[in-house]
């Protein structure tokens, strides 16, 4: 690869790298609007029981890339908090299955409400044109990490962040 190959390529990361700290720090306000406290760790595996439904710890800790161990605990917090509960599986009662309560599914909801709209903002600020070209850099970028599209704002499958996802069918 030439010098100018791996110029380019050092810009586009320093810029995607810029551009990642603010959407963490989108991402950490809509979280801190949450009375509960929760964490960006949390907020995953209440995503995860948000779109997975009522899900077995040991799928869900893999589904995270976390142990086992770390993801009871995240669950203990959670259910403490009232945002999720523990299930017998009625399939199999000898197993039990997590899932969000309303109050989880609500928080879920509202973050991820949050995250949309202060992504509005910051891209109403952009000119067409600029627009345009953000929708086929990060189109592009998206395909490249194999990562799904995220839904309409009126779609009512809510996946606000598709990573668990796209990291279970990448490894699949």
């Amino acid at each position: 690869m030439g010098t100018r190959a791996m110029d380019d390529v050092d810009v586009v990361t320093r810029a995607v790298l810029t551009a990642s700290r603010l959407l963490v720090a989108v991402s950490a306000r809509s979280l801190a609007a949450v009375e509960e406290g929760v964490t960006l760790p949390q907020f995953r595996m209440l995503v995860v029981l948000s779109t997975r439904g009522a899900t077995k710890l040991v799928t869900l800790a893999d589904l995270l890339q976390v142990a086992p161990s770390t993801a009871m605990r995240m669950v203990d917090r959670l259910i403490a908090a009232g945002l999720a509960d523990r299930q017998t599986n009625p399939d199999n009662r000898r197993e039990t299955l997590l899932r969000l309560t309303e109050e989880g599914r609500r928080t879920v909801e509202h973050v991820t409400a949050r995250r949309r709209a202060e992504i509005a903002e910051i891209v109403e600020r952009l000119t067409p044109g600029q627009r345009a070209a953000l929708i086929e850099a990060l189109t592009a970028f998206n395909e490249a990490g194999a990562e799904p599209p995220a839904p309409a704002a009126d779609d009512p499958e809510v996946y606000p962040l598709g990573w668990v996802d796209s990291v279970a069918a990448r490894d699949a």
